[in-house]
C-alpha cells in the first residue's frame, strides 16, 4: 500500500513549495526530478515503502503520492530502490578529482560524498610542505593554504561528488615538528591544537590519525588526546587507522578507547580488521572490547571494506625507524649497505613492536599495484615474490629496490585478512563502508596500474553480495549503515537521509542485479545495478549512464564557522 502525506508533512511541504515558488515562478505540483513509484528506503533503518519523491532547486521538496504532479525530468522508478547516496568514510580521491573530477568509479557505485582526511590531509600546508607537495602527490602543484581552501578549489574545479575531510592527525605534525622522531613542547602542541582548531572553524568534520605510517607513529597518546580535544570543541570526532591491526589489536584498540574517553570525543576505527593471519581468531574480543566500551557510554564506531586484502604501501613492511624524515631521507637510508643489511633482517621478523605486512604472511601475499616510473608499471600486477625472483633477489631486497627506483612508496596489496573476520564486521549495527581507494575512471593512464577492486565495487558488493547473497544483513539495514548513520555520526547537515528539505542525493538501483564486478585480477571494471545517481538534484548518472555533470559541494562539519 503506498503511504500517503501526513497533514503536517503536506503543511511542511506547502511552506516549501511557497518559498521556493517565489524564487523560481513554478506551480507547487512541478518538480525539476520526480521520481515515481520507487520503493524507498530512507536511510534512517525503517521499513521501506513505495511512494514518489518530487526535487526542487537540488533538494527534496516533497515525498508521497505525487502521480499527478508534473516534472522537468520523470524517472520512473517501480520495482527500484530509491535511497539517499552512499558516503564513503574514507576517500582518496584528493589529488585523482583534481585531475577527473567525474569519479566514475565511485559514483557509479553510488557514492554521493567523499570524505577525506585518513591521517595526512591537503591543509593545513606550510611553505616547506608545499615545496614537497608533489614528491607525494604525483608531482600536484598545490594551489591552496588551509584545508578550506583545497576544498573550495575542488569545489570551484567542478567535481562530482560532493567533498568532505578530517584534518589528519600527521598534517599538523608535519606543519610543526617536520618528520623526524620528536615529541612537541607545549608551545609546539598548542600550535598543533590551533591548526585542528582552525580547520574544524572551516568546516573539518575532525581529526583523524593513521598510526601504522611515519611521522604518525612517532605520535604518543598524549599528543593524540589534545588534537581530539581541539576538534571536541568544536563537535567534531576522532578516527583512527589503529596503530596495530595486528599482534598488538588490543594495545591499539585500547588506545583509541583512552583517547575518546580522555578527550570527550566520538571515535571511528578506520578499515576495522585484523591484518594478521595467526591473529584472527582474536576478532570476537576486538569486538567484545568495542562493545564494553559502547556500553559505557563511549560513542565508538567504524567503518569496513568488503574484501579480505588491503592495500597500502612498501611502506607497511619497513620499521618506522628507516622512514624518518620523509620520503628523501628513507631512499638515502636505503641505499647504504650496512642498513640494508639490518634493515632486511627486520623485514622477515613478525615484531611485537610494530606492524610487519610481510613478516605475517610473506611476500607471495603482497600483490605490487602502483608505480609512478613508467619502466617498473609493467610490474603492476604481480606479487613481491615474483618480482623477487625474476630479479634474482630477496624480497627484503627487491622491496628495498623498488622503493629507490620509483621515488615512492610503491602501492601494493596485501592479502593477510579473513572473509570470516569481514563477516562478522559486516553484521555490525555501527559500521559503515569505505572503498579506502582514489575515484578513477576506468580509462586512460589509471590502466597503467593496478588497484584494489574496492576502488570500483565497495558498496555494490555490500548490497549484492552480503545482503541480496549472502543474506546477512537486510537492505534497510545495509542502506541505513551507508547513509544516515555515516550523516549521523558526522553531525552533517540535510545529508543522510530522504526527507523533505534534504539536499537531493539520491540513488535509484536494481536490487536484484546490483553487484560488483571488479575482481583482484581485472579490478578496473564499473558495478552493475545503479541505474540513476543524483547530487544536489543533478543527475551525474541517468539510466545507467554517466552524464559528466559535477555538481559537488563541499560539505562541512558542525564547527563550520559559516553556521554562526
Amino acid at each position: 500500500m503506498r503511504l500517503k502525506l501526513t497533514g503536517l508533512k503536506l503543511a511542511l511541504a506547502a511552506t516549501l513549495f511557497a518559498v521556493l515558488n517565489a524564487c523560481t515562478g513554478d506551480t507547487s505540483d512541478h518538480f525539476d526530478t520526480l521520481i515515481l513509484d520507487g520503493t524507498i528506503y530512507d536511510g534512517s533503518g525503517s521499513a521501506s515503502y513505495v511512494g514518489d519523491l518530487g526535487i526542487i532547486d537540488g533538494r527534496i521538496a516533497a515525498m508521497g503520492v505525487l502521480d499527478s504532479s508534473t516534472a522537468n525530468y520523470v524517472i520512473n522508478a517501480k520495482g527500484k530502490a530509491v535511497s539517499p547516496g552512499f558516503i564513503n568514510m574514507i576517500g582518496w580521491g584528493v589529488t585523482s578529482l583534481i585531475k577527473d573530477g567525474r569519479g566514475l568509479s565511485d559514483i557509479s557505485q553510488g557514492i554521493t560524498l567523499e570524505v577525506f582526511g585518513e591521517g595526512n590531509s591537503m591543509g593545513p600546508l606550510s611553505p616547506s610542505m608545499q615545496a614537497d607537495f608533489p614528491k607525494y602527490w604525483a608531482g600536484i602543484e598545490p594551489q591552496w593554504t588551509t584545508l578550506g581552501e583545497y576544498l573550495e578549489f575542488l569545489e570551484a574545479k567542478g567535481v562530482a561528488p560532493n567533498i568532505a575531510s578530517f584534518i589528519g592527525a600527521t598534517t599538523p605534525r608535519i606543519n610543526v615538528l617536520g618528520y623526524n622522531d620528536v615529541d612537541p613542547t607545549p608551545d609546539e602542541l598548542n600550535r598543533m591544537q590551533d591548526l585542528v582548531r582552525e580547520a574544524m572553524r572551516e568546516g573539518a568534520v575532525g581529526v583523524a590519525s593513521s598510526l601504522i605510517y611515519t611521522p604518525a607513529s612517532f605520535a604518543e597518546t598524549e599528543e593524540l588526546i589534545a588534537l581530539a580535544r581541539a576538534a571536541a570543541e568544536y563537535g567534531g570526532i576522532y578516527a583512527s587507522h589503529l596503530r596495530n591491526e595486528g599482534k598488538q589489536i588490543f594495545s591499539a584498540l585500547d588506545e583509541l578507547i583512552t583517547i575518546a574517553r580522555e578527550a570527550g570525543i566520538p571515535a571511528e576505527i578506520y578499515h576495522i580488521k585484523i591484518a594478521h593471519p595467526p591473529s584472527w581468531g582474536q576478532f570476537d574480543e576486538v569486538l567484545a572490547r568495542i562493545e564494553r566500551a559502547r556500553s559505557e557510554g563511549l560513542q565508538i564506531t567504524a567503518d569496513m571494506y568488503p574484501y579480505p586484502a588491503g592495500s597500502t604501501g612498501l611502506d607497511a613492511i619497513m620499521p618506522a625507524w628507516v622512514k624518518e624524515g620523509g620520503i628523501d631521507s628513507w631512499i638515502a637510508r636505503l641505499k647504504d649497505p650496512e642498513i640494508r643489511q639490518t634493515l632486511a633482517q627486520q623485514m622477515r621478523e613478525d615484531s611485537d613492536d610494530w606492524d610487519n605486512r610481510l613478516a605475517s604472511g610473506g611476500a607471495d601475499t603482497v600483490m605490487l599495484v602502483a608505480f609512478r616510473n613508467p619502466e617498473l608499471k609493467h610490474l603492476a600486477g604481480k606479487t613481491l615474490a615474483e618480482v623477487a625472483k625474476i630479479r634474482g633477489k630477496s624480497a627484503e631486497e627487491t622491496a628495498m629496490d623498488l622503493v629507490i627506483e620509483d621515488g615512492t612508496r610503491v602501492g601494493a596489496m596485501y592479502f593477510n585478512q579473513s572473509e570470516t573476520v569481514v563477516r562478522k564486521a559486516m553484521q555490525q549495527p555501527w559500521v559503515s563502508f569505505s572503498t579506502d581507494a582514489t575515484a578513477i575512471a576506468a580509462e586512460g593512464e589509471p590502466l597503467s596500474n593496478h588497484v584494489h577492486p574496492r576502488t570500483y565495487g565497495t558498496f555494490p558488493r555490500v548490497l549484492g553480495h552480503y545482503v541480496r547473497e549472502l543474506q546477512l544483513l537486510s537492505l534497510e539495514q545495509a542502506v541505513h549503515r551507508a547513509t544516515g548513520f555515516p550523516a549521523t555520526n558526522l553531525s552533517l547537515r540535510d545529508r543522510g537521509f530522504l526527507r523533505e528539505g534534504y539536499f537531493a542525493d539520491v540513488l535509484v538501483f536494481d536490487p536484484e542485479t546490483i553487484i560488483d564486478e571488479a575482481t583482484f585480477q581485472q579490478p578496473h571494471q564499473y558495478s552493475k545495478g545503479m541505474e540513476h545517481v543524483l547530487i544536489n538534484g543533478t543527475a551525474v548518472i541517468r539510466d545507467a549512464e554517466p552524464t559528466g555533470a559535477t555538481p559537488g559541494q563541499v560539505v562541512r562539519g558542525p564547527g563550520w564557522s559559516g553556521w554562526q
